[in-house]
């Protein structure tokens, strides 16, 4: 059984088809325009492509640095992947990067997954700004459909802990997603519609930036519709499916929308204020219906048919500084409203002698939170660049159950049991860091990165109707945690980089106060207020090599986790149901390498590819797994672009390694373990109208699972989870 719990809320999606319409015409529109699209230059002398340029990182120190200059494992999935490669969220482009998976099913279910580490252990940045919060788990993989990634001008990624610069969430690693802004003077944009898949999506986006003078906008919008995808006939593991088989709960339909307005004082003070809406409906946890390969199966359906997500933020920043304190100031505010239901529905099913029980629960939850932080930075010394600031962010809780048991057998007339007994009591959540870093440049090629934080976590309960027993709690930990990063060039071509760092987590408020039925129908969580934080010691040693036309980079990474937190079954029951709680277990050992290599063959060939190995260790239980859900990967893509960027067309493999269920393996329908798999893909693109005007009109494709192979990247205890067939989706963009 895996961590996921019940949580979340609703209302009704009344604007999507209004919506919706509006976004189809402004596409239709823009569609309609004629275009032009730039050219991509070729170096004469070695024929090697030049948009293999060095990608710009913020995430991994705060300040801007080339990726090659960076002393710690970072990706950065850059704008011209986010277009080509399609994806729904972007959890959908981790699948072919070194150390990054994903786990989860459906257009806005996808869960990033960090080197063996995801849920909680993985904080998600819009812009710098958490995404995460302490009740409404990520694990669940919504919070990646939160930001459009159609208004993404990239998405950096730290592997590993970078608990210093952003506190208790980023134990396992950081995602941030980054807007494109308006870069030139004038009114541009993009629209994009996409059709086709397994799930009949339908979606447009229309986006426009506009720079006039000091005043900078973006507004944009997404709206789309989708139904539960189909999964291929075959076997895997111990399933097998002779027909294709309907994955419900895939499908959902949703949209968003933004709004920024800037001001740009010459580079040296600027300000902005950000409005995001996110709404949708009808999408589910995702499973087949389990009649369909266990006669004696009972039917499951998690569905949340209402999800919003309501965001106001600001900033300001001033450069230039000449104080003695700071040469950079920036403070970034937020307010956002998160609200949300979950349906839970499963049975009959047979509890022996003739009777039966079905259980139907529903749970609604409001999350309001506010966060602030302000950094300043200060080149104390030309060798010494100082980064320090405050970062505070709240959650306050509330929500409601409803249950339903009906029993029948017991009697001529079938029994019903009304349980409205709150799982989770109403709650506040407080975090406060204090953090701070240097950058030192030793020599030419020698440099460090060196901070620690201060953390503070506050946890607190309050009185709750239907809880009246309940002993309020207000439960406080804190920690110091420092890290060390070093970069060191041999060479122009070779870089050497090695990181020793502290990570902490506090538990949050479904780990420590959910008290009810798990989702997944196989179990009763019990609350435990007693459960203490995760701490982690992580080290990694790795090298870049960039020469001509070869780049590779090697990683090797031990992490281990002290008082890891993870679901445990108590050997009693509650209501019927096996009794689970969360609790601390000592040491949890997380190993792995990645590689990559990129080669520029030349007249438009490249290839590219990287290797994953990972593995993890209870140390003080060996014959008791992991609590968490990981495999080794290989990967490999040939890619042609044709002079002038007028046509592009790659197929790339990916295989994925026997992966243990670490969770209660043996109740797992697929079997103790999740075999390997092999998927193919193609994907192309040609620019089919251009003007002179700077417009242009794009077609891109994307054949997913080419061989049409039955396989599953996750899977719940209870539930079997399989990726859609063979799957044609069609994406027309237009850049304006």
């Amino acid at each position: 059984m895996t961590k996921d719990n019940p949580a979340h809320s609703h209302s009704t999606l009344r604007t999507a088809p209004v919506l919706g319409s509006v976004f189809f015409s402004i596409a239709s529109l823009a569609l309609a325009l004629p275009v032009a699209t730039a050219a991509q230059a070729t170096d004469p002398e070695t024929d090697t492509l030049v948009y293999r340029v060095d990608p710009i990182t913020v995430t991994g120190t705060r300040g801007l640095r080339e990726v090659s200059k960076t002393p710690l494992p970072v990706s950065v999935i850059q704008r011209r992947d986010l277009i080509q490669q399609q994806p729904n969220t972007v959890s959908d482009l981790f699948r072919t990067l070194p150390g990054l998976d994903v786990a989860g099913v459906g257009v806005n279910q996808g869960r990033p997954q960090i080197r063996g580490q995801r849920g909680q252990r993985i904080l998600l940045l819009s812009d710098g700004m958490r995404l995460n919060n302490s009740r409404r788990q990520q694990d669940f993989g919504a919070l990646p459909a939160l930001v459009d990634v159609n208004g993404a001008e990239r998405v950096e990624v730290i592997r590993g802990p970078a608990s210093v610069l952003y506190g208790s969430d980023a134990i396992g690693g950081v995602v941030n997603i980054i807007s494109r802004l308006p870069m030139v003077d004038g009114l541009h944009g993009t629209a994009s519609m996409r059709y086709g898949g397994v799930e009949s999506q339908k979606a447009g986006s229309f986006r426009t930036y506009g720079r006039f003078g000091a005043i900078t906008l973006r507004a944009g919008g997404t709206y789309r519709e989708a139904e539960a995808y189909v999964a291929p006939s075959g076997s895997f593991g111990n399933i097998t499916l002779s027909d294709d088989a309907l994955v419900s709960g895939t499908g959902a339909q949703d949209q968003s929308f933004d709004f920024r307005l800037g001001y740009d004082a010459g580079g040296t003070h600027s300000m902005f204020g950000n409005i995001e809406r996110y709404e949708a409906e009808n999408s589910g946890f995702g499973a087949v219906d389990p009649v369909l390969y266990d006669p004696a199966g009972s039917p499951v359906n998690i569905t949340y048919p209402y999800q919003n997500f309501t965001k106001v933020s600001a900033g300001y920043r001033a450069q230039e500084l000449t104080t003695p304190f700071a040469d950079q100031f920036e403070i970034l505010a937020y307010g956002q409203q998160n609200d949300r239901q979950l349906s839970f529905d499963i049975g009959p099913f047979g509890i022996g002698r003739g009777m039966a029980m079905s259980i139907n629960t529903l749970n609604s939850t409001e999350i309001r939170s506010y966060g602030f932080r302000a950094e300043a930075r200060k080149l104390a010394t030309q060798r010494l660049l100082l980064t320090y600031g405050v970062d505070v962010w709240r959650d306050g809780v509330t929500g409601t159950d409803e249950g339903l048991t009906t029993m029948t057998g017991f009697g001529p007339t079938p029994r019903e049991i009304v349980d409205n007994t709150p799982q989770l009591p109403e709650a506040t959540y407080f975090s406060a860091g204090l953090f701070g870093q240097g950058e030192v440049q030793a020599t030419d090629r020698l440099s460090f990165v060196a901070g620690a934080r201060w953390q503070h976590v506050n946890a607190k309960t309050f009185a709750t109707a239907g809880l009246e027993d309940q002993a309020l709690l207000d439960i406080t930990d804190g920690t110091v945690v420092a890290a060390l990063n070093t970069l060191f060039e041999i060479s122009d071509a070779v870089t050497l980089l090695g990181t020793v760092g502290r990570g902490f987590r506090s538990p949050n408020l479904i780990e420590r106060f959910f008290d009810g039925a798990t989702p997944e129908s196989s179990g009763y969580q019990v609350r435990n207020p007693e459960l203490a934080p995760e701490s982690s010691l992580n080290f990694d040693l790795g090298v870049r090599f960039r020469e001509g036309r070869l780049a590779l980079e090697a990683f090797g990474f031990r992490n281990k986790l002290e008082g890891g937190i993870r679901i445990e079954a108590l050997g009693t029951e509650v209501g019927g149901f096996p009794a689970f709680r969360n609790v601390n277990v000592d040491e949890l050992l997380f190993r792995g390498i990645e590689f990559s290599a990129d080669y520029q063959i030349g007249s438009g060939l490249s290839a590219s590819g990287n290797l994953t190995w990972m593995d993890a260790d209870n140390v003080l239980d060996v014959e008791n797994p992991v609590g968490e859900t990981f495999s080794s990967k290989v990967t490999g893509k040939l890619r042609y672009d044709a002079p002038s960027d007028r046509f592009w067309l790659s197929g790339d493999v990916r295989h994925n390694g026997d992966q243990l269920e670490v969770d209660f393996g043996a109740n797992n329908p697929v079997g103790d373990l999740m075999p390997s798999f092999t998927v193919f893909n193609v994907r192309g693109g040609i620019t089919v109208w251009e003007s002179d005007s700077g417009m242009s009109h794009r077609l891109n494709l994307a054949l997913t699972n080419l061989t049409n192979v039955l396989y599953a990247e996750f899977s719940n205890v209870g539930f079997f989870r399989p990726e859609p067939k063979r799957n044609l989706t069609l994406t027309w963009d237009v850049s304006f």
